[in-house]
């Protein structure tokens, strides 16, 4: 069988090579760079910078301890010259990968058929075809938005911004704002509405005063026009480098008028990947949803296997998610699901018995500097007393991004809070979700 997949972002890149285990002609087509968003534009980017950022808030803790005397200087294009040579290294890493799977990698930009995909002039049969172009950064209706920066012009600016505005709420927004203030821009957020309101307000709110504390945020503004000097707003004008941080649009377009697609420009999939077109399947950012690299790689598996007549299903139950700040800010639960309405008990009378535990960070790795100022951490969940089921989880720490993913298989197993009764934690560590799993245990 012939398979073409289009599109090398992570979600490609899986179903071409869970394709290859299984002997299949697989051709991969990929429009510039091999990893997709996540590593050229998105995740591995942020690493890089967020690492950056922590070490100079760590030199500035010592400094004011008296621990190291210590100043540190940088330029501003250096760190992201640094970052674009370790991003080339791991693009070079993801196309070896592909190429000694003996998948056909072809760059250039392609033209969808039924049946056939045209790149550079020639033409390309399928049998079956994996859509898998992720998305895009999304400028909304505001007068001159295509003037100011999103994530794709962060490694491209010259020097860092003396003062940042940035338009948005959610994750990017908040990643960039913690990068940028502690890089030493004067770093302003505007908010339609909340802040980080994927969290629930106490968490977003410590996020707020203990992470990114040099931040200025503003919720409830509506922004009305993007100039030169900055953003024309309903509380007033910002001035500095403006940049847009309020979304993502699919990379849908190549498909217009053979499969469906959703009111936001989403191909619609089954379970299965599948979309309309019954040899046509789709996988990652592009289908909406959740947008995270992890489930992009388990869509594009999915993709693979059903294309091939092996039955399978996506499974969006306890997916771990993380925001890259000073600390990981690690949350899960039902609710962050596709499968929300699956997923929650539909007996009202179990909501009286769901109750809700914190506890602040702890000393460790990574936190111990940081005692002193109490700015550990912090964990909370919701569980239900009568089933023994974690509800939500939210955890604040060093190491909340590591433990997040155990924890979610762990529920996704079927484990409850009373199996971490004889849980042994390796020490020293930052992570607090096992005390209060070990404390609701108990009852």
């Amino acid at each position: 069988m012939k398979v073409v997949i289009i599109g090398g972002g992570p979600a490609g890149r899986a179903a071409a090579l869970e394709l290859s285990k299984l002997d299949q002609d697989i051709t991969l087509i990929e429009k510039k760079h091999m990893g997709g968003t996540c590593l050229n534009e998105g995740c591995m980017m942020v690493c890089g910078l967020v690492d950056v950022a922590r070490f100079l808030n760590d030199a500035e803790n010592f400094q004011k301890r008296e621990i190291v005397n210590i100043n540190p200087e940088f330029e501003y294009k250096n760190v992201a010259n640094g970052v674009k040579e370790t991003l080339s290294k791991l693009r070079h890493v993801s196309e070896k990968e592909i190429l000694e799977a003996e998948v056909n990698l072809i760059y250039g930009e392609a033209i969808l058929n039924d049946g056939f995909v045209k790149v550079n002039a020639h033409e390309i049969h399928y049998d079956k075809l994996i859509i898998s172009t992720g998305t895009r950064p999304f400028y909304p209706p505001i007068t001159g938005a295509e003037m100011s920066l999103t994530y794709s012009d962060i490694l491209d600016l010259e020097e860092l911004p003396e003062k940042l505005i940035i338009v948005g709420s959610g994750v990017i927004a908040a990643e960039f704002a913690g990068i940028f203030s502690s890089l030493g821009s004067k770093v302003h957020v505007l908010c339609r509405t909340g802040f980080l309101n994927v969290l629930d307000s106490e968490v977003s709110d410590f996020v707020a005063k203990n992470l990114l504390e040099k931040v200025n945020i503003h919720k409830n503004v509506d922004v009305v026009e993007i100039t030169e000097k900055g953003a024309i707003t309903s509380e007033g004008t910002f001035e500095g480098t403006v940049l847009m941080a309020t979304g993502t649009i699919p990379n849908s377009e190549l498909v217009e008028g053979l499969v469906k697609k959703g009111r936001h420009g989403e191909i619609l999939v089954n379970k299965k990947m599948q979309t309309s077109h019954e040899n046509i399947y789709a996988a990652g950012d592009v289908v909406g949803g959740i947008g995270s690299t992890p489930i992009a790689r388990m869509e594009g598996i999915v993709a693979a296997r059903n294309a091939l007549g092996i039955s399978a299903q996506a499974n969006y139950e306890y997916v771990p998610h993380s925001i890259s700040l000073d600390y990981d800010v690690a949350f899960l639960g039902p609710g962050n699901s596709k499968n929300t309405h699956e997923n929650k008990n539909s007996n009202d009378q179990q909501v009286e018995n769901k109750v809700t535990g914190k506890i602040p960070g702890t000393a460790g790795p990574g936190s111990f500097w940081k005692v002193l100022s109490r700015k550990t951490g912090f964990t909370q969940m919701e569980v239900d007393l009568d089933s023994g089921s974690l509800e939500k989880l939210y955890s604040i720490t060093p190491s909340a991004r590591h433990n997040m993913a155990y924890i979610s298989m762990l529920m996704r197993l079927g484990h409850k809070t009373y199996d971490f009764e004889n849980f042994i934690e390796a020490h020293p560590s930052t992570d607090s979700i096992y005390k209060l799993m070990r404390f609701f245990g108990k009852y």
